[in-house]
């Protein structure tokens, strides 16, 4: 049987508020969504992991893109209604590039855990997204995309992203992967 973790990537106020320095104007819609995997993760024994963008002042990344999400600040703390319970078991990784992979210990952690399988929601379907799910695969996990818990700045982007990601893994919708992956409870 496989064993899941559910990675809500960047649900942070520099890309969900609205005078976040990279707003996903999309990002607002699928905080419900998300929400409601949390909780059918935390009922069903799946892992959650919150990964949050957080930048040195001088971090590389800003030669290409706006100022955000410097770790410490406002922009990099995940929005109010997105908090990890890590009374749950919630685990935070925090990276600077965009891959949940990238010189983080996301790798060793779902090693130690014995996950095989990542499922990836959050925003920018067709960045930080694509970018996890495509280094998921590089490290052997099969891959997952929940494509209503994820957002781009437009329908274009984010069907892009799920076309990219679709190439590698399986993209299924909230209630498609909670009547599939429910854990049978007697």
């Amino acid at each position: 049987m496989s064993k899941h973790a559910v990675v809500i990537i960047d649900m942070l106020n520099d890309f969900i508020h609205p005078d976040g320095a990279l707003t996903c104007p999309n990002g607002e819609r699928i905080v419900p969504a998300l929400q409601e995997l949390i909780a059918f993760s935390h009922d069903n024994d799946i892992q959650v992991i919150f990964v949050q963008e957080a930048h040195r002042a001088k971090d590389a990344d800003f030669k290409v893109r706006p100022i955000h999400a410097i770790k410490g600040t406002w922009g990099s703390d995940f929005i109010a209604e997105l908090q990890p319970q890590t009374d749950k078991g919630d685990y935070v990784i925090q990276k600077r590039r965009h891959s949940a992979f990238s010189y983080t210990d996301m790798d060793l952690f779902l090693r130690e855990e014995g996950i095989d399988t990542v499922v990836v929601t959050g925003v920018w379907t067709n960045v930080c997204v694509r970018s996890t799910a495509s280094d998921a695969l590089y490290h052997t996990y099969a891959v997952k995309c929940i494509s209503d818990c994820c957002a781009s700045k437009d329908e274009d982007m984010h069907v892009s992203g799920l076309r990219d990601i679709g190439i590698f893994g399986e993209i299924l919708t909230l209630e498609d992967y909670k009547s599939r992956f429910a854990v049978a409870k007697s």
